[in-house]
């Protein structure tokens, strides 16, 4: 079963399976949030708990068809692609940088981009 998404004019089918998608990405921060934590990389554990409340909040909003998943799952996005951005601001030369471009087109900003989709199927589907 897929669902459609309305783009323009033309309509994006996400797979039903992707509603999960927040949250098991949410989940998925724990580790690196740990991580983070006993490194005292405090910016970073600020930022990535506020795209776990995010995208926790937009699985609840999706389960719900709520009207106000469009406007979380456009923070959420918006928040995956600060992240993104920063990552690769900040990222030293060499291989640092080579990991974040590769975090931020294989994972942050796909899933910015499911979170939009998403947030604007709930009101729609």
């Amino acid at each position: 079963m897929t669902t459609a998404v309305l783009h323009g004019a033309a309509a994006v089918a996400l797979p039903e399976r992707f509603r999960q998608l927040p949250r098991l990405a949410a989940f998925a921060l724990l580790p690196w949030l740990m991580l983070l934590a006993v490194n005292h990389e405090t910016p970073w554990v600020v930022l990535d708990l506020a795209e776990f409340a995010a995208l926790l909040s937009l699985d609840a909003l999706l389960r719900r068809r709520s009207a106000a998943a469009p406007w979380l799952g456009g923070a959420a996005a918006l928040l995956l692609a600060g992240d993104a951005l920063a990552d690769t601001a900040c990222a030293g030369p060499g291989h640092a940088v080579l990991a974040a471009l590769v975090m931020a087109c294989c994972v942050e900003l796909p899933l910015a981009a499911v979170c939009v989709l998403l947030g604007r199927e709930a009101i729609r589907g």
